[in-house]
């Protein structure tokens, strides 16, 4: 006999509808609400037009939009039938969606108003796509609340494995290639429970994630929220003086926040001007934040602080530091403020040279991780899959070390992934295209140190003899073909390039270059 989940993922909003009818669920920017029974009702008429469209099991439904509570809606109508959910990164150009549409195939797009030109355009010459429809109005596109009002309110009995995939989410790869990473639905059942465990969180919850929706830790953090039935604040896309108003005057009890978010909200004039009431906890990752700034943050906010690591997309977390050693930290033991936190529970983490085996503390090694919440593998790629699950370990190629107790500390990445507010670039793919500006031999990118963002992009070039390159003219070129975070900040051209004997860029030194 076929084993059958007890509980699907997309029974956690059912069960909490359940539980607590009349709770809020989803709170609008305005301040109005739909109750979990409403979304939850709303979610099995949206799973039901899109069956009778022909969109069900292993089908996959891909979201282009801002964030929003019908955002959240599609991800669990799609996994409550079983269909995979592909949330595109709308910071993307053209034709970075494009590649991903074509590597999706997605029977179904979703997308907000201020991208249906970009996507109709994609879909045109992509096709395939049976169901385009807009959330916010657009007379070319299916109109989402005429979806809503033509289902029926009857939960769907999809038979959902835990190794079925419910989730396919890009992200870019050292090869310039992006990775579609398998998300099955025991992944996902395991990232909430692991959430559910070390996050620290109350009954009472009231919360808000800055991370948008398109991002692992945006989705999966309202994951825990529907599981645990807390309501959670959606804001169209992080806005710091709105995220403080609430902080502050809207009742909420906790935030995730990437550092960069962190850094603009205390920017703000009125950022000391009070009190947080309601404020318990803030969980911040995704990037370095610098212990000058966590302390900042802890003064000026009260609250307790978890830092949250890990390459969470394919791996779950890795690594927590949580309240308590916050306060440790707070208390004296100032070298924790720079800790990734150790191993949460059910998660084993091993620090490793280039054999696999495990160093003593204080060396350096890559951080190697296994548990229920890791990857299937990535989409048609099954060199990288082996390569990243070699062995039964998860390895992202970030390189760390221990201490005595267990806490970890970063050293560096060893895919010389740049971390840019949050945002992960990997330096090949702009190196790509920065190769096809006329007369560029050679192009390098760094990540350079910066208060604001955590780090930003530096293109390094040689250029073919007797040829010239105007940077401003560069950046507009990257323009075209990149989504503007992944823009350089500063194109610096240089006589020669540093090589090693084999003639590989030395980025090292490009980085003690750029550091005079």
């Amino acid at each position: 006999m076929t084993y059958r989940p007890m509980i699907r993922m997309g029974d956690h909003l059912r069960l909490s509808a359940r539980r607590f009818p009349d709770r809020p669920c989803f709170v609008h920017p305005d301040g109005t609400s739909h109750t979990f029974a409403e979304v939850n009702g709303r979610v099995n008429r949206l799973a039901s037009a899109l069956a009778a469209a022909g969109v069900g099991k292993g089908d996959r439904i891909a979201v282009m939009a801002v964030d929003s509570a019908a955002y959240y809606e599609v991800l669990y109508a799609s996994m409550k039938l079983g269909a995979v959910y592909v949330p595109l990164n709308n910071r993307l150009a053209e034709e970075e969606i494009e590649n991903l549409v074509r590597r999706a195939e997605p029977a179904a797009v979703f997308v907000s108003t201020r991208y249906a030109r970009m996507v109709r355009d994609v879909v045109g010459r992509v096709g395939g796509v049976r169901l385009l429809a807009s959330f916010d109005g657009d007379a070319e596109f299916a109109d989402y609340a005429a979806l809503l009002a033509s289902g029926e309110d009857s939960e769907p009995d999809a038979e959902i494995l835990d190794t079925d995939t419910l989730g396919l989410a890009f992200t870019s790869g050292t090869t310039g290639l992006p990775k579609g990473v398998l998300q099955s639905q025991g992944m996902l059942k395991a990232l909430v429970t692991l959430e559910s465990v070390e996050y620290e969180m109350a009954p009472g919850e009231f919360r808000y994630t800055a991370s948008p929706a398109f991002h692992i830790a945006g989705h999966a953090m309202i994951f825990l929220h529907v599981a645990r039935g807390f309501p959670t604040l959606v804001l169209p896309q992080f806005d710091a003086p709105t995220t403080l108003r609430w902080m502050r005057e809207g009742g909420l009890t906790g935030c995730f926040l990437v550092p960069t978010m962190i850094r603009r909200i205390l920017d703000l004039p009125d950022a000391r001007a009070g009190g947080f009431p309601e404020l318990r906890t803030i969980i911040y990752g995704g990037e370095p934040m610098s212990a000058t700034l966590l302390r900042e943050a802890m003064d000026v906010f009260g609250c307790g602080f978890i830092n949250a690591f890990g390459a969470a997309t394919e791996g779950g977390l890795q690594g927590v530091l949580s309240t308590a050693d916050h306060e440790r930290a707070a208390a004296g033991e100032t070298h924790l403020l720079g800790s990734l936190g150790r191993p949460p529970a059910g998660v084993e983490v091993r620090i490793v040279d280039e054999n696999d085996d495990e160093v003593p503390p204080g060396v350096v090694g890559e951080v190697v991780s296994r548990s229920d919440a890791v990857m299937s593998g990535y989409l048609d790629m099954p060199e990288d899959t082996g390569r990243a699950l070699r062995g039964g370990w998860f390895r992202a190629g970030d390189l760390a070390r221990r201490d005595e107790d267990g806490y970890m500390y970063i050293a560096g990445r060893a895919k010389d992934m740049i971390i840019r507010g949050g945002e992960n670039i990997y330096p090949v793919e702009i190196e790509s295209v920065l190769s096809r500006y006329p007369g560029v031999e050679h192009a390098a990118v760094v990540g350079r140190p910066d208060e604001r963002w955590g780090e930003v992009v530096v293109a390094v070039l040689t250029v073919a003899g007797g040829r010239t390159v105007d940077p401003g003219d560069v950046r507009r070129h990257c323009r075209a073909h990149l989504a503007a975070y992944k823009v350089p900040e500063t194109v610096q051209v240089i006589e020669e390039m540093p090589v090693n004997a084999s003639g590989k860029i030395l980025k090292r030194e490009l980085r003690r270059l750029l550091s005079r």
